[in-house]
């Protein structure tokens, strides 16, 4: 009986060394991950507190004045530069990609976009009539 109560007391002993080596390691990890990141946290206010000195130098509002004077100078309008809407150049017609595309297929003979509603009787702001069934249901 004595010999099982000191192997029990062995067992005992080792366990509960292992357990505390493990716990020491572990605090000793997270202690250094705790450090790194309050490292990384300084870092991060080092940077912000350059930002601001940058962003208080960019704003300087003698340094503003002077780049507004040196690119922002606005000249008074010239009359010649006054022009009446008949005297701008025609634009010149690019074409409908999609419907040059769907006569390329056969889908569509040669008719422009606007053709097709002039013919049936609709203007470019109207809404067809639909007609029809729908699943059983007209509408």
């Amino acid at each position: 009986m004595l010999r099982f109560l000191n192997v029990l007391a062995i067992a005992a002993l080792i366990g509960s060394a292992t357990w505390a080596y493990s716990v020491k390691y572990d605090t000793i990890y997270y202690v250094e991950q705790i450090r790194k990141k309050e490292a990384k946290i300084e870092r991060e206010r080092d940077a912000i507190a350059i930002l601001k000195a940058e962003w208080q130098f960019m704003t300087k509002p003698g340094r503003l004045q002077a780049l507004s004077d040196k690119h922002l100078t606005l000249q008074p309008t010239k009359a010649s530069q006054i022009i009446r809407a008949n005297e701008l150049p025609d634009r010149k017609n690019q074409g409908d990609a999609i419907a040059e595309k769907l006569e390329d297929l056969g889908l569509v003979t040669g008719s422009t976009p606007n053709q097709g509603l002039k013919s049936s009787g609709r203007t470019p702001g109207s809404s067809p009539s639909v007609t029809g069934t729908a699943g059983g249901k007209t509408r």
